[in-house]
């Protein structure tokens, strides 16, 4: 594979401390669903992939987890700076991925199109990391569910429309179903599959 510049740059300075403190986060904030945390560790991917998701990538993506890339992202050399980084991957099969990316504005496919798992090991599922415009300032939802304190409201801008339904059917599926991480620019907020979802006053 040939690497554009920008892949050998824009990884973490300390990648263990840093790798750990954004996993810490991000474990953080799967057990608290809906919870806004900052990742604090520097990336600089290259563009449209943000410091958030790159961090993220960087924290997760390795040579044994295939990896899924929007076209966007594949069309910008993404996939050079995490073969780089990472050793992880790229598969065009959103079935097999272990992560999946999409950037701002990216359409997100039906939930039911990558992998959810098996019965057996529900963990082999795909995690997918989907960046939004912002987390806050949008139409409410309502978060009910393990790690929850009766219910939690979230706004994010820029899910798909009829977020709530992709969602319900990809929670009736547990133990299987997809988890997701919401971005935007350095900031997460985590929906394991154990959460449920519905509009705000419904």
């Amino acid at each position: 594979m040939a690497y554009r510049t920008e892949s050998y740059t824009g990884g973490f300075a300390d990648p263990v401390f840093e790798a750990q403190s954004t996993f810490k986060i991000l474990m953080d904030c799967m057990a608290r669903p809906g919870t806004i945390a900052t990742v604090s560790a520097p990336s600089a991917p290259p563009l449209p992939l943000g410091p958030g998701a790159g961090a993220i990538a960087l924290t997760l993506c390795d040579h044994d987890t295939p990896v899924y890339l929007s076209p966007a992202l594949m069309g910008a050399g993404v996939q050079g700076w995490l073969a780089f980084q990472t050793g992880s991957l790229l598969t065009e099969d959103r079935a097999e991925a272990a992560f999946a990316f999409f950037e701002k504005g990216a359409a997100l496919p039906a939930l039911s199109t990558f992998s959810m798992g098996s019965q057996e090991y529900p963990d082999r599922s795909t995690t997918i990391i989907a960046e939004l415009p912002d987390l806050t300032g949008g139409a409410a939802l309502t978060l009910s569910g393990p790690g929850i304190d009766g219910e939690a409201t979230i706004a994010p801008q820029g899910l798909p429309p009829h977020f709530e339904n992709m969602w319900r059917e990809n929670a009736a599926l547990y133990p299987r179903g997809v988890d997701l991480v919401l971005v935007s620019g350095s900031d997460i907020l985590c929906l394991p599959r154990t959460t449920k979802i519905a509009k705000r006053g419904a």
